[in-house]
């Protein structure tokens, strides 16, 4: 049915079978299927299939507290003999171990700068000393601080890493005392054998309703979401309103009269649309997850001036790839924006844990960007150097190259000529 309600003569109608013989209708359909159902799982699960056989340097804070006099015999203390035992280390390198203080270590953590932390308390080499005599009260202890910040994985690879360098230690600090304690029972070099406990504790706490620390991806996944799914539903229905696109709801197929407007004012009309809109998408995704849902957020009106202005990079962005790529210009964003997003986002898998193609794409690929920020507002008190600062300066750069690839582009088209013709029937 046309715009005034008639419905035209398309003449003999061409069978099913027909069309199915013909290759071309085949052809173009079965290429991109392919490729999409090949490339999907390659690079999106390419990026999180080995996070520990990929795991790379991954930031964890060794703090040495231990001010004890070295043994007998030794130029050291203990504390800074597991130290340097654990830095010298070169053969893993899946730990980048900083050796900080203890106030710079909760910095770090504070901060998301660092995935956990071990402690060596003060006075741990006069504990271990005291089990070789009746003067023993208790059994020493290592720390290990966890940062659910920074993600349940990351926080649990570097629990890992730091409760095995504590059992190593403890091992080889048992070797050295059950050789010292030769007439020690049974019982003793038992004990002796491994003599530290390692003890875990959360280095920096998250409200009950942080996912876990994941309510950081999630919330970023949406702003993303919001921005690429708004901007596609805006520049259809502007195509629709325009008469450059037909209006098909069920039986009813409409075609509105064409408005003559070029490819440049139509992308500038779809844009301040976009900045309009999200600005109500924005405001409803805030008011769904804070409000009705009660994840824990502080700096409200920040999250939600930041999210405003992710989402809206983001539709920018959206715009001007539908604008220079056309038909496929959905499928385009949709990898720049979400396939290769995800995996290089940082936000469930650490960038430490995925192939280096993921954390060349980290440097600039949307989701890494916006994700940390994200973070830094939501579990690190919205400081600049937990990844705030960068978030916004990428923000710009990422708006103010959509706005300049998308109008050069339109720019062209229209200087070519290449006008958006109303396709006739066949």
């Amino acid at each position: 049915m046309t715009a005034d309600g008639t419905t035209p003569n398309t003449g003999p109608q061409v069978g099913v079978a027909a069309l199915l013989r013909r290759p071309k209708l085949w052809l173009i359909p079965t290429i991109l299927t392919g490729l999409l159902a090949l490339l999907l799982p390659l690079l999106y699960m390419g990026g999180v299939v080995d996070p520990q056989g990929d795991l790379h340097r991954l930031p964890i804070a060794l703090v040495n507290s231990d001010k004890g006099k070295p043994p007998p015999g030794q130029r050291q203390n203990l504390g800074a003999q597991i130290s340097e035992a654990i830095t010298a280390d070169t053969a893993d390198d899946t730990a980048e171990w900083r050796t900080l203080t203890r106030a710079q270590a909760q910095d770090e953590l504070d901060s998301g700068k660092v995935y956990g932390a071990l402690v060596i308390p003060a006075g741990f080499t006069d504990s271990v000393a005291a089990l070789t005599t009746t003067s023993a009260t208790a059994r020493p202890s290592m720390t290990v601080l966890t940062n659910p910040g920074k993600g349940s994985l990351g926080s649990s690879l570097a629990s890992k890493i730091t409760t095995t360098a504590a059992g190593q230690a403890s091992l080889s600090i048992g070797k050295q005392l059950t050789a010292a304690a030769k007439g020690a029972d049974a019982t003793q070099k038992l004990l002796l054998a491994d003599p530290v406990a390692v003890v875990t504790e959360v280095g920096h706490l998250l409200g009950d309703h942080s996912g876990l620390g994941l309510s950081a991806f999630y919330y970023t996944l949406l702003l993303v979401l919001a921005g690429f799914l708004g901007s596609n539903v805006i520049s259809n229905g502007v195509d629709t309103a325009l008469g450059y696109a037909d209006n098909e709801i069920g039986p009813w197929h409409t075609r509105l009269p064409t408005v003559p407007i070029d490819r440049t004012h139509t992308l500038l009309l779809k844009m301040a649309m976009t900045a309009g809109i999200t600005l109500i998408s924005v405001s409803l995704v805030l008011l769904a997850t804070v409000t009705v849902l009660g994840m824990d957020a502080t700096h409200i009106p920040l999250l939600w001036i930041y999210s405003y202005c992710a989402s809206l990079a983001v539709g920018i962005g959206v715009q001007a790839i539908n604008a220079a790529f056309g038909g496929i210009g959905q499928l385009v964003s949709m990898f720049v924006f979400i396939v290769l997003g995800l995996p290089s986002s940082g936000a469930t898998v650490p960038l430490q844990a995925v192939p280096d193609f993921y954390r060349f794409l980290s440097h600039f690929e949307p989701m890494r960007q916006l994700s940390d920020g994200v973070r830094a507002i939501l579990y690190f008190e919205a400081r600049g150097d937990a990844g705030l600062t960068r978030s916004w300066i990428m923000i710009a750069i990422g708006a103010g190259i959509a706005l300049l690839f998308g109008f050069t582009m339109t720019s062209y088209y229209d200087r070519k000529g290449h006008k958006r013709l109303t396709p006739q029937p066949a």
